[in-house]
């Protein structure tokens, strides 16, 4: 009888281990590491984007300049700003440096801008504007911008959901016991003037 009852209690131990795991999982416990890793992947997509539009540069120079080489400093500016944006980059290490995600966004529009003015050119030459690898680098431009865009907005939602699981109950409690080492993160945030605004890219 006395041998009994340590397996009933070990038996009563593991139910309540389980019970216990049981409901710690459904309270939620997993849900900011889960919502972290979304941060990261979102922001991983915006970089892709971003990514995407700097190997565009390239061949849009390449294009332009057989047409209006005489516009050197114009491209001059394009190069020089793909270079610094390619330059600073921001991964999950340094995701919640406010100075390092402020560069990069500096950066991007800074190349953004740059772009723009390279668009404007065009308007110069009709022959350039009638090619068919600028009209395909122009397509595949306008894509990538809506692309960035999406990415943007799909990183806010994620940071916002994040932000909103570690502050509000019961992600707060779990937050403070098993996950402070994890902070509030920064989201993106417009930096150029008018920024809230689609970039005119018109050739």
């Amino acid at each position: 009888m006395q041998q009994l009852v340590p397996s009933y209690r070990n038996l009563w131990r593991s139910i309540l281990l389980l019970f216990i795991v049981l409901v710690l999982t459904g309270c939620g416990v997993n849900n900011i590491p889960r919502l972290d890793e979304k941060v990261k992947s979102a922001w991983s997509q915006v970089e892709n984007q971003y990514q995407r539009r700097a190997d565009l540069v390239p061949n849009l120079v390449e294009t332009v300049k057989g047409f209006a080489n005489q516009e050197r400093e114009t491209l001059t500016a394009v190069i020089e700003a793909r270079s610094k944006a390619t330059s600073i980059q921001v991964d999950a290490d340094t995701l919640d440096d406010p100075q390092k995600m402020q560069q990069f966004q500096q950066a991007q529009g800074q190349l953004t801008s740059a772009l723009s003015r390279l668009m404007a050119v065009s308007e110069r030459y009709p022959e350039l504007r009638s090619n068919q690898n600028f009209l395909a680098l122009q397509s595949q431009l306008e894509g990538t911008e809506n692309r960035i865009s999406v990415a943007r907005r799909d990183f806010i939602a994620a940071v916002e959901h994040y932000n909103t699981e570690i502050r509000t109950f019961p992600g707060r409690i779990w937050h403070s016991i098993l996950y402070s080492d994890m902070p509030v993160r920064e989201n993106f945030e417009a930096t150029a003037e008018n920024a809230e605004q689609a970039p005119q890219v018109e050739f």
